[in-house]
């Protein structure tokens, strides 16, 4: 039978919740234990796809093509697993299933109310993950904080899990701030929050505390006193240089044995070891490379953290740090002279996108990567403004653009293919997930990748217009991958230049700590010998 730990939060969003389920996801993994990992997000969207960056942060994209909070990043980072679609529920999700249910008449003319009917669903869509993998523990994340009224029919499941399964099986993990005022740690925000959680009939067995500095023990003794859990339940989650590091910090700290002892496991093996030398390694790397991303969202680096952490991994396996340069392409748009701050860099990457706002700087520190000789890689729209650049500015078709930005552009040279344009619905028009791409042998590309066919995961809409590819191609672009039996181009590549790379795919996705993306390795590695040089 599988056992839940659920993970709560409380005082204020973005405390690292999404961090410590797969720390603790990871520490359990590191011991032989098999696991899963969800997400409930109270929201009433279905899924976070139509959101806004800037409100929500990056979309993550599984394997199935279910565009999903970025929490799910960290989760299959820290423990190299591939989740789906059916691993994150939704408020929107909950309601859908139960009104298509009532109106089937699944409920036999019973009024239909938040409990027991959408607290049973919520249970139940909880469940179903269980039986995905079978693992002997599903973690469980419960978005936003403790007093949202969304989140409310959330917490009453769980609640009822624990009486309905006991203690051994059901654990409450709640993760809070304990900030420091005039040099003390303060604990009322952490009593306050707790206290919340207990009126609603939920007891914390752990509580993690986010803090600038690690917890004074007068401060973990007042907590626990408080808030009437043990000294080692209060687990100090304070900063640290990586948050690859937290999972060690909470081992220190007993929380493995603590959760083992709580929930009745038995560990098979322990091997955090590789997981320190990992740390240690990413504390004493040799060489540093500064790589500029250049996108219209740099005010919420959240939006671009899976390209980050990509670039973070790509620099492990090459011994070096990677420092990032935030370049507002909106700025560049309106003043060419910001360029000048890319004459200091050692690699241009610009990632995804939509829409018309920022493109235009956007394409400009693309055209001054390739005509620099700096280390350039493109991302999804970033693949498509390489090829309007290109036939801008080489090709010579003067005001080539994507019909994403301009309709009535003479040259749409990204264009929808013919089978999306008479949809009216914007959704069904995106092409989501793991698609597999053939890679043509002898170039760069092959070279990267070492395989004929690789499987990367996809968002977007438009395409490069198969109308003007052998133009491309007759000016020395190499478009080196395709899918769809060649219709759908997916790398292209300048061989003349020291490091020109843009994937129509997302190949941050696939990208683990120990695992770094091919195309991000290759480039950070561009990048250090355009710095050697």
């Amino acid at each position: 039978m599988t056992k839940y730990i659920i993970v709560t939060g409380g005082v204020l969003s973005g405390l690292g919740k999404g961090v410590t389920t797969a720390s603790i996801g990871l520490i359990l993994k590191s011991r032989g234990i098999k696991v899963d990992v969800c997400k409930i997000d109270p929201y009433l969207n279905v899924d976070p796809g139509l959101m806004n960056p800037y409100q929500h942060g990056e979309i993550w994209i599984t394997k199935d093509g279910y565009e999903a909070d970025l929490d799910f990043g960290h989760y299959e980072r820290f423990l190299d697993i591939e989740l789906t679609s059916k691993h994150n529920i939704t408020t929107g999700k909950v309601y859908l299933s139960v009104l298509e249910k009532e109106r089937k008449g699944y409920y036999l003319g019973q009024t239909v109310q938040i409990i027991p009917h959408v607290t049973d669903e919520i249970k139940e869509q909880i469940y179903q993950i269980a039986q995905i993998n079978n693992p002997e523990v599903l973690i469980v994340e419960i978005g936003g904080t403790v007093g949202d009224i969304e989140g409310m029919p959330f917490l009453e499941a769980v609640r009822q899990m624990r009486r309905e399964h006991g203690k051994e099986n059901v654990l409450f993990v709640h993760v809070t701030l304990v900030p420091i005022i005039r040099g003390e740690q303060k604990t009322k925000p952490t009593q306050h929050s707790v206290k919340e959680l207990r009126s609603i009939g939920i007891q914390p067995d752990i509580i993690v505390c986010r803090c600038q500095e690690p917890l004074q023990e007068e401060t973990k003794a007042k907590i626990a006193l408080y808030c009437d859990v043990s000294k080692i339940d209060v687990i100090s989650n304070h900063d640290v240089e990586s948050v690859y590091e937290v999972p060690l910090i909470m081992e220190e700290q007993k929380l493995g044995d603590n959760i083992i002892s709580k929930l009745n496991l038995k560990e098979k093996k322990n091997e955090i070891k590789k997981w320190k030398k990992f740390i240690e390694k990413t504390k004493n790397l040799k060489k540093k490379v500064k790589i500029a991303i250049v996108g219209k969202y740099v005010g919420m680096e959240d939006t671009y953290i899976s390209i980050v952490e990509a670039l973070k991994h790509a620099g492990y396996s090459l011994n070096a740090k990677v420092d990032v340069l935030w370049v507002d392409s909106e700025k560049i748009e309106e003043d060419e002279s910001e360029l000048k701050v890319l004459s200091e860099v050692d690699g241009i990457l610009v990632p995804g996108g939509f829409g018309k706002r920022g493109s235009e700087g956007k394409i400009k520190a693309i055209k001054f990567a390739r005509e620099k000789n700096i280390p350039f890689l493109g991302i999804c729209f970033g693949f498509q403004l390489a090829a309007v650049e290109y036939a801008r500015n080489v090709i010579g078709l003067k005001n080539a653009n994507s019909t994403e930005l301009d309709k009535d552009t003479p040259y749409p040279v990204v264009d929808l293919l013919p089978e999306q344009r008479n949809i009216k619905q914007l959704g069904a028009t995106m092409r989501l997930g793991e698609i597999e791409v053939d890679v043509k042998e002898n170039t760069i590309a092959y070279k990267i990748y070492k395989s004929k066919k690789i499987y990367e995961r996809h968002r977007h809409r438009y395409e490069i217009n198969p109308e003007f590819i052998e133009t491309f191609e007759k000016h020395g672009i190499v478009f080196s991958a395709s899918s769809d039996n060649g219709r759908r181009m997916e790398i292209l590549e300048i061989p003349n230049h020291r490091f020109f790379i843009a994937t129509q795919f997302h190949p941050e996705f696939k990208s683990r700590p120990l695992k770094p993306a091919p195309v991000f390795k290759a480039f950070v590695e561009a990048c250090l010998n355009k710095k050697g040089e």
